[in-house]
C-alpha cells in the first residue's frame, strides 16, 4: 500500500523536524521544503496528499502558495494545513483563506495538528463536493422551468452555507483545544506558584 504523501513547507528547520516527528511513522511519505518557492516546486512535482505551510516565509509567503495552488485545477483539491504563531496577523491579512485551509498556532501538540489534518481534508473535499455541481449555460437556464432553476440555485445556496457551517465548526474545535492547552498551562503555572 502506498503511503500518503504530506509536504512540510516551513523556513524553520525546527519546525519541519518537529511536525515529521509528530507524524506516525511509516504511515506517511514526508516531504519537506524550506520556502514557498520550493514548496510550490514539489507540490507541482509530487502532487502531495496533504500540505502543512508556514505563513510568514521569505521569497513566497503562505498566502501566495495558496493563491496559486486555488488557481491550478489540479492542485486546488489538496488540503491546506496553515502554521504561524502570528494568527491574528493571519486573520487581519486574509480572512477568506479560513475557507481554503485549516489553521494551528504554533506551538502546537499532535493533536492540535490532527485535528488540523482532519479538519483540512474536510474543506479540501466540501470544496470538491461544491464544484462539482453542474453549472448550466444561459440557454439551458431560460429553457428550463423557473422552478428547476430556483432549485438548483437553492441547492448551491444550501450547500454553501453547509460549507460555511463546517468551517465554522472547525474553527470553534480549534479555538477550543486552543483554550484547552492554555488553561492547562495556567493550571500548571498557578500550581507551580503554589507548590
Amino acid at each position: 500500500m502506498a503511503s500518503l504523501k504530506i509536504l512540510i513547507v516551513d523556513d524553520s528547520k525546527t519546525i519541519r523536524m518537529q511536525v515529521r516527528d509528530m507524524l506516525p511513522r511509516g504511515s506517511y511519505e514526508v516531504i519537506e521544503a524550506r520556502d514557498g518557492v520550493e514548496g510550490l516546486h514539489v507540490i507541482r512535482q509530487e502532487r502531495p496528499n496533504l500540505v502543512l505551510l508556514d505563513f510568514f516565509m521569505p521569497r513566497m509567503n503562505g498566502w501566495e502558495v495558496v493563491q496559486t495552488i486555488q488557481a491550478d485545477p489540479r492542485l486546488k483539491s489538496i488540503p491546506i494545513v496553515m502554521m504561524s504563531g502570528r494568527r491574528e496577523d493571519v486573520e487581519k491579512t486574509v480572512p477568506e483563506l479560513f475557507d481554503y485551509f485549516e489553521f494551528v498556532g504554533k506551538p502546537f501538540g499532535q493533536s492540535h495538528l490532527f485535528n488540523a489534518i482532519r479538519s483540512a481534508t474536510a474543506k479540501a473535499k466540501d470544496r470538491q463536493e461544491v464544484a462539482a455541481i453542474p453549472m448550466r449555460s444561459p440557454a439551458e437556464v431560460e429553457d428550463a422551468p423557473a422552478v428547476a432553476s430556483n432549485g438548483a440555485t437553492e441547492l448551491q445556496q444550501l450547500k454553501a452555507e453547509v460549507q460555511q457551517l463546517r468551517n465554522q465548526n472547525a474553527r470553534l474545535r480549534t479555538e477550543v483545544e486552543t483554550l484547552k492547552k492554555q488553561m492547562a498551562q495556567v493550571v500548571a503555572l498557578v500550581r507551580q506558584k503554589l507548590g
